[in-house]
């Protein structure tokens, strides 16, 4: 099972250019997205990667990069990301960022969305997905630090 997990504003949006406006601002989607993750084999972007002290412990760490310098201890280089995943054998989670996401969109089974409300500014966004995707499971509304969000479950249709 190939699924994506990302939280994105009214508009898609996940980040901008200082990284993701809601960061530590909604423990419980902080929360929510170890628990999905953890004990479980994950790929991440090169960016996400330069953003992260240390890998996820009980994790195998992906990292998908074309550049040929090594990785810190804990992180394994991907250099095709999308043929990795197609052909991979057992269950994993994309983590984006944006360039992940879109490279590889056509290969998830599920995406695991904590939708926000309202437009964060951001520049970098998620693939467009609801053509593509139903909505299997949707929380109630949760409000932290002013910010109002759902987790959502979309299936492939």
């Amino acid at each position: 099972m190939i699924r994506s997990i990302a939280a994105i504003d009214s508009n898609n949006g996940i980040a901008n250019e200082a990284g993701i406006p809601w960061l530590g601002k909604i423990p419980s989607d902080y929360k929510y997205y170890r628990e999905k993750i953890s004990k479980t084999d994950i790929i991440m972007g090169y960016g996400m990667y330069l953003e992260m002290k240390k890998p996820y412990p009980d994790c195998v760490n992906y990292v998908a990069t074309s550049k040929n310098e090594g990785l810190r201890d804990g992180f394994v280089a991907i250099s095709n990301a999308y043929d990795f995943i197609k052909n991979y054998s057992s269950d994993i989670w994309n983590m984006g960022g944006a360039g992940l996401f879109a490279s590889t969109f056509d290969l998830n089974d599920e995406l695991y969305i904590t939708q926000l409300q309202g437009d964060f500014g951001c520049t970098k966004f998620f693939p467009e997905f609801k053509s593509e995707y139903k909505l299997t499971t949707e929380s109630k509304p949760i409000t932290e630090n002013g910010i109002t969000f759902t987790f959502q479950v979309w299936s492939k249709i």
